[in-house]
């Protein structure tokens, strides 16, 4: 059975091998770093104007290395705000501008570095088999020219976010090519702008509600509610399972991860095919659409390729027809602030910026904060926009006040435990998040006392803690110290550091997702950077932005962002005759070859610099030479 109650087909769609993203271009490059290779010995980057359309290669041979940049579809479109609601206010990178390729089996992207490849997943059904494991063989050194876009494509966005989450879509034959979006979902009869990711499990690892319907079920005996799981792919956790946050609920037995990202985007997608279609009728091509879907810029390879995979595997693309062999390209994936500054730019009557100003997005969600620097360049009436420095961003959203919350009222309540079982804390945490946690407004609250009602009614007083008639009864100073200052404090940095990095001014900071939305961090926000930044400002659909730029992206046809920096270096072990410094530094490296020639086999080599300035649709070439085993064979 399917996870939406209908039987789904056993037989899962072929495994074929992932798709490498699209390239770009190296301008710069920073100075030498110790124990790497000398910028000024290796052959500087050749750079010609692209063709129309570019394959990618990454492929080493003994003498060369090309690293070939797609040309990217563009974006555009106009996006009007849905009707607003009072749900889903709470929302939870990686670009595909980079350079790519494979070395020796491992994939190559400039956003995140190199990674071992997964081979797609079997698709599931409702259940996962428990031994389902992901296998590496090699990514492919080349990839097929993709086609020039159709007119009237649809284009379908997600943002997979980590306490909602959204579906987004437009064409150019539809609705005037606005964006539109899903707002009537499983379990309501309203109207939401996003659904809780979350979802509701047997006692056998079959999903029995998601979304609305899951968050909206009561404790049951033997029924498992997963929330909060897209955190279990921030690079600190796949690193190092020890680093995995505590406080993130347990996983089903013989479950993984993997399989509620999986599951969730299974029924996410079969319940937006059906919406799409039942709203805009049979024009709709959803086999051909491309889907974007939206990741934190501070995930890695290994997080973005997690994801790419669970996609696939959840049927977000598939071959349309005999001889489709392109179909795993029509999955995007793009960063959240990306998304969100082709949203926010579009915005012009908000901010009012002008050719050649700056402006910041920050894109503060449900699980992560995601910050990025834009200059536009060229005329407003044809927008363009280009990175000014790297992304950064952390785990610091709005899901962190409910953890830090929820500790609160553990010590508050220590000495009476019939207040701290799962259905009373699960009470308290969804009072907090329905009613404080937006309208907070921080040092005027300082004399308000918070009050929620008690769950258990058992024992109902005590003043000492705050127990008065059922009701916990919480100072706001207290909620300030304690769950709103350090959360808050964490972003603001964030702010700072990005702001650090740019050597020019900052015209506009624009403040989206669904943590936007609060009163205190918008008034911190205010009072920390207005005397810097001239316009500091929040769309009226904040908690949309991300969502609706992703489909925007799809729908211009057209290079929106021309630029992006390489968030870090990547750099290749080479080897090279042995120099002065390898001899001082590196001795244990160097052996004579055939030719009796000292050959340092431990140096490093930069591909990609940090900070460098990466260009869409053009080519990078780096020369490397060949070593011959003997002096004949040179």
């Amino acid at each position: 059975m399917s996870c939406c109650g209908e039987p789904k087909d056993a037989n899962p769609p072929q495994n074929r091998a992932l798709p490498q993203h699209t390239g770009g271009t190296i301008v710069n490059q920073p100075g030498y770093t110790p124990g790497l290779e000398k910028p000024q010995y290796f052959q500087q980057p050749s750079i010609s104007p692209p063709p129309a359309i570019h394959a990618n290669a990454f492929s080493v041979n003994g003498q060369q290395q090309q690293i070939i940049q797609q040309q990217q579809t563009g974006w555009g479109g106009s996006p009007s705000p849905p009707p607003m609601n009072d749900f889903a206010q709470m929302n939870g990178a990686s670009t595909n501008t980079a350079v790519n390729g494979t070395y020796n089996g491992a994939s190559f992207n400039v956003n995140n570095g190199f990674s071992a490849s997964n081979a797609p997943l079997m698709r599931p059904g409702s259940a996962h088999n428990r031994n389902m494991s992901i296998s590496t063989p090699p990514l492919p050194n080349s990839q097929s020219i993709v086609p020039a876009p159709d007119e009237g494509k649809m284009s379908i966005s997600i943002d997979f976010g980590t306490t909602f989450s959204g579906v987004a879509f437009g064409s150019s034959r539809i609705a005037g090519g606005k964006v539109q979006q899903i707002l009537q979902w499983p379990g309501s009869f309203e109207t939401f702008r996003k659904i809780p990711t979350c979802l509701l499990y047997d006692e056998f690892g079959r999903v029995l509600a998601w979304g609305l319907e899951a968050k909206n079920t009561g404790q049951l005996p033997g029924v498992t509610r997963c929330e909060w799981f897209k955190l279990f792919l921030e690079p600190q956790a796949l690193r190092d399972e020890g680093a995995i946050d505590p406080r993130l609920p347990a996983i089903p037995a013989g479950k993984k991860p993997l399989d509620l990202i999986v599951d969730f985007l299974s029924c996410l997608w079969e319940y937006a095919k059906d919406q799409i279609t039942r709203e805009i009728g049979a024009v709709a091509d959803l086999n051909t659409a491309d889907v974007w879907l939206t990741v934190p810029a501070a995930w890695d390879a290994k997080g973005c390729d997690i994801m790419r995979e669970a996609a696939i595997t959840a049927g977000l693309v598939q071959s349309s027809h005999a001889g489709d062999t392109n179909w795993r390209e029509r999955l995007r994936i793009i960063t959240e602030p990306e998304a969100a500054a082709v949203h926010c730019a579009q915005l012009n009557d908000l901010h009012h910026l002008k050719p050649s100003q700056n402006f910041i997005v920050c894109d503060a969600g449900g699980g992560t904060v995601d910050l990025a620097v834009y200059k536009i360049i060229g005329q407003m009436a044809n927008l363009e926009i280009a990175e000014m420095c790297a992304r950064s961003g952390a785990n610091c959203g709005s899901l962190f006040l409910d953890f830090r919350f929820r500790e609160l009222v553990k010590t508050l309540l220590a000495d009476h435990p019939t207040h701290l079982d799962s259905p009373s804390l699960a009470y308290f945490m969804h009072s907090f998040s329905e009613t404080e946690k937006l309208s907070y407004t921080g040092v005027q609250d300082d004399e308000n006392m918070f009050h929620f009602t008690c769950f258990n009614v058992d024992d109902p007083h005590d003043p000492s803690v705050g127990l008065i008639n059922g009701e916990l009864s919480i100072p706001g100073i207290l909620l300030r110290r304690e769950v709103f200052d350090p959360v808050v404090n964490e972003v603001l940095q964030l702010i700072e550091d990005q702001i650090a990095r740019v050597d020019q001014p900052i015209h506009a900071l624009l403040l989206v997702g669904g943590f936007a939305g609060s009163e205190y961090l918008k008034q911190r926000v205010q009072e920390q950077f207005s005397n810097r930044i001239r316009v500091i400002a929040r769309p009226p659909d904040a908690d949309t932005a991300t969502l609706r730029g992703a489909a925007s992206y799809g729908l211009a046809r057209r290079p929106l962002v021309s630029s992006v920096i390489a968030p870090r270096s990547y750099l290749m072990k080479v080897k090279l005759p042995a120099e002065q410094e390898d001899w001082l530094k590196r001795p244990a490296y160097i052996r004579n070859n055939d030719a009796g020639v000292p050959i340092c086999e431990n140096r490093l080599q930069y591909l990609v610099s940090k900070g460098a300035i990466l260009r869409k649709g053009q080519r990078l070439t780096t020369k490397f030479c060949k070593f011959s085993q003997t002096v004949q064979g040179k």
